[in-house]
C-alpha cells in the first residue's frame, strides 16, 4: 500500500515504499532518482522513425507522442522520479502505470508515467481516441528520453542487444514531484 504524502513528509514512511511496490508489481529493481538525471535528446525520436516499426502506429508513438523538447520542459517541472528496471518478465508499462495511479493517490498529484516500447494494448490503434487511456502510456524513447544515458547515469545496467543471447534490460519511469 502506498503511503499518503503527509505520512512521507512527516518521515513516517520513506519513498522506499514506492520502490517496494514497483518490485511487487514485477520490477527487477527500482530507484528513486533526481529528475534532472533523465536525459532527453532529439536524435532519440529519429531512432523511432528510422528503426522501429511502431512509428505512427499508435497514439503512444511518434509523431503523436511529445517531442523531446516538450518532454525536457515537462521533466524540468519535477525534482524526483522513480526509474524502474525490468528484464522482460513483465513490461515496464505494466509496472509504471499502476504505480503512477498509486503515487497520485498518495498525494503526488503530478505523478506521470512513461513505459517502454510500442503500445501493445490494441492490435490496431484507434487513432481518433485511445480506448485504453488508463493503461496506455508513451514509452520513454517515444518522448525523446535517452534510455541508455538515463539508466547509466543512475547506475543501472544497459547494453546494446546484439542477439537473443544478450541480456535485455527494459526501463520505465514515473515522474513524481
Amino acid at each position: 500500500m502506498i503511503p499518503h504524502r503527509e505520512d512521507i513528509m512527516a518521515g513516517k514512511s520513506p519513498f522506499g515504499q514506492f520502490i517496494e511496490r514497483a518490485q511487487e508489481l514485477g520490477a527487477e529493481e527500482a530507484k528513486l532518482i533526481r529528475a534532472d538525471s533523465v536525459v532527453t535528446a532529439p536524435w532519440v525520436r529519429l531512432k523511432c522513425q528510422f528503426g522501429c516499426g511502431g512509428w505512427n502506429s499508435s497514439l503512444c508513438c511518434p509523431p503523436h507522442s511529445p517531442a523531446p523538447e516538450e518532454t525536457a520542459r515537462v521533466i524540468a517541472c519535477y525534482k524526483r522520479a522513480l526509474l524502474v528496471h525490468s528484464r522482460g518478465k513483465i513490461r515496464p508499462t505494466k509496472i509504471v502505470v499502476p504505480l503512477e495511479r498509486e503515487i497520485f493517490l498518495a498525494g503526488y498529484y503530478k505523478a506521470l508515467a512513461f513505459g517502454s516500447g510500442p503500445c501493445r494494448f490494441c492490435r490496431e490503434c484507434n487513432m481518433e481516441a485511445c480506448v485504453h487511456p488508463d493503461e496506455a502510456r508513451p514509452s520513454m524513447e517515444a518522448c525523446g528520453i535517452d534510455v541508455f544515458a538515463t539508466a547509466r547515469a543512475n547506475g543501472f545496467p544497459i547494453e546494446v542487444v546484439r542477439d537473443e543471447t544478450d541480456p535485455q534490460h527494459y526501463y520505465g519511469l514515473v515522474l513524481i514531484e
